[in-house]
């Protein structure tokens, strides 16, 4: 299963990003987490097909009303983990 690992830059941190990435994240099914990062980023790990990782990528990069991003980052790989829905950390 492809495991995307994805970092969002710009503001998105203390805009309510993390929370609009876990509903798209439920709209999409897509499974794993998402934290903020020490630097300002967003990072958010993603299992699901790749079709689903490219559309729900397409929504991150819009982000929500508050939040702008600026770049988003990619690393693609495949896992056999499994995750249990999409939370918050």
């Amino acid at each position: 299963m492809p495991q995307w690992e994805i970092t969002v830059y710009g503001r998105v941190q203390g805009v309510g990003f993390r929370y609009f990435v876990k509903q798209t994240a439920q709209k999409w099914n897509v499974e794993g987490f998402v934290k903020n990062l020490y630097d300002g980023s967003v990072y958010v790990l993603a299992v699901a097909d790749t079709q689903v990782l490219e559309s729900f990528c397409l929504e991150l990069e819009r982000g929500n009303t508050f939040s702008r991003v600026r770049d988003i980052q990619i690393y693609k790989e495949e896992t056999t983990k499994r995750y249990h829905g999409f939370e918050i950390r």
